[in-house]
């Protein structure tokens, strides 16, 4: 099947990689020809574990394109997918689908014959309405208009793409319902895990999903708050409510807040959609106000553990991505502390393995930058492990003790066996843990 995936961000690169090595022609355009330059170059512009190995080998085979010309790469497509950001509006938290709009239109002026034309960016409830009107406005010829949300999980996207839970397909007509099947069938043969649904539900559908997880992440926080108030432990806790077979163990590990491209933009995006339909989310709000919580926790306890004052100290920092195997920042809950720390005078040395450069384009030299795990820790008064890399789990904690001005750890995802590192002369603070 010919398609066109309008966008190559995270979810066009991985979607249009994906669908090629499943056999079909596949042609992703952007407007940005620097970034067509790199991947026809073989360079990937984001860190995605196999991303790399699965477009080579498209490219190679002929059957991944990738081009600024959206006309040729739409004329002869059967199915185009719209792939690109819906950033979040700084003014009220909806998405801004001004890019979803936009290329609704050039899509219209572009189609040659009849096509169905699939969201697979983030959109809210309605949004599928919009871009008909808008391709109504310029196409000369029949459409569809289909919502097909992506569930990608940073650092493991390729698997979750080309293995799929779920696929949700949101369709109003027969002739789309059959040409998405088709496409996503070589995907399902051991076991059909298409849904078909109207459009509306579809739309819906992302949002109430990532809300969910959200929700559990929030929960198993505030959790560990209380059980550190009343003298339990969250991991003891945790494991036992993860036993429950309505419950399950997913999502269940206290930390310092969820960040990310995601969690956070569709939750202020669907309290919107609640808003405009003068409905309130109170859960959905209050899993909100948790995670803005959450991410001073850190922060504050560095601050009580020396005082106050953080004038003259220098705190290292493990981890700046909001997840392991990403090198993406967005909202951050390393961010996020790296401005605490910094408001509170101290400086800040930090190390990823992948998430520098993003880091750095974020905040510049305002920081300091390890290429190496262990030279972060070097005369910091505190080492707080944010991101839990496989590296992190298990260091040399002696060498870190000879390392640190002093030996303080903040241990931000529980990570480590608090009797192991006190035994060793470690100060530790963990999340919900005594």
């Amino acid at each position: 099947m010919k398609l066109a995936m309008i966008g190559t961000g995270y979810v066009g690169l991985v979607a249009g990689a994906g669908f090629a090595d499943f056999g079909n022609d596949v042609a992703c355009v952007d407007v940005d020809e620097n970034r067509i330059r790199r991947l026809r170059d073989g360079e990937i512009p984001i860190y995605e574990p196999h991303l790399a190995e699965l477009v080579d080998r498209n490219s190679r085979a002929g059957r991944l394109k990738f081009t600024t010309e959206l006309d040729s790469a739409v004329s002869d497509a059967e199915a185009v997918f719209i792939a690109v950001g819906t950033p979040q509006n700084d003014t009220d938290g909806a998405a801004d689908l001004s890019y979803v709009l936009s290329a609704a239109e050039q899509i219209g002026r572009a189609l040659k014959g009849w096509a169905v034309v699939v969201t697979k960016s983030t959109v809210p409830v309605g949004t599928a309405d919009r871009i008909r009107e808008a391709l109504g406005r310029t196409s000369r010829h029949p459409f569809s208009v289909a919502s097909n949300p992506e569930f990608l999980k940073e650092g493991d996207a390729v698997n979750d793409f080309m293995k799929p839970a779920r696929i949700v397909i949101g369709v109003d007509d027969d002739r789309a319902r059959n040409v998405l099947q088709n496409l996503y069938a070589p995907f399902v043969r051991t076991n059909d895990r298409i849904h078909v649904m109207d459009v509306r539900s579809a739309e819906l559908t992302k949002y109430a999903a990532n809300a969910m997880l959200a929700t559990r992440i929030s929960f198993m926080n505030e959790m560990a708050l209380l059980a550190e108030k009343v003298g339990a432990d969250i991991d003891k806790l945790r494991r036992a409510i993860g036993a429950d077979p309505r419950i399950g163990p997913k999502f269940l590990f206290p930390g310092p807040g969820f960040g990310g491209s995601c969690f956070p933009k569709d939750l202020r995006a669907l309290l919107h959609t609640a808003e405009q339909a003068t409905l309130e989310l109170g859960v959905v709000n209050a899993v909100e106000r948790a995670n803005q919580r959450q991410k001073r926790v850190l922060g504050e306890r560095i601050l009580a553990h020396f005082g106050g004052k953080l004038s003259d100290r220098k705190i290292a920092v493990w981890g700046l991505a909001f997840k392991p195997e990403t090198d993406d920042v967005r909202e951050s809950p390393a961010l996020s502390l790296v401005e605490q720390l910094l408001s509170a005078g101290a400086s800040v040395v930090a190390h990823d393995p992948e998430a520098i450069e993003t880091t750095r384009a974020r905040l510049g030299d305002r920081i300091g930058y390890a290429s190496d795990m262990y030279e972060a820790a070097r005369s910091a008064d505190a080492l707080t492990l944010v991101t839990e890399w496989h590296a992190f789990r298990r260091p040399d904690f002696l060498r870190l003790k000879s390392l640190l001005r002093t030996p303080t750890l903040f241990d931000g995802r529980n990570a480590w066996i608090p009797d192991e590192v006190r035994a060793l002369g470690f100060s530790y603070y963990g999340i919900g843990r005594q």
